[in-house]
């Protein structure tokens, strides 16, 4: 069996609430979802996603359509 480590962190209340609803609807735990945020870390050396201060802007759901369809074929 692999080593394992206990880490603590204090979060928001509220918000840990609203991702546990989202993990459960993946069939996870926070735990689950913590080791596979530390695993992607790994993984790329870096963050899994983009932090900055200029957000991409959003698609417009024509924009969504033909990237999907570009990606994906045609449904």
């Amino acid at each position: 069996m692999a080593e394992t480590t206990l880490f603590r962190t204090r979060v928001p209340t509220a918000r840990l609430r609203k991702a546990e609803k989202v993990f459960a609807r993946l069939g996870m735990k926070s735990g689950d979802a913590f080791n596979i945020f530390l695993a992607q870390v790994e993984l790329r050396n870096d963050l899994p996603f983009a932090i900055t201060t200029q957000p991409e802007r959003l698609l417009t759901t024509a924009e969504q359509g033909k990237a999907w369809d570009k990606a994906l074929g045609e449904y």
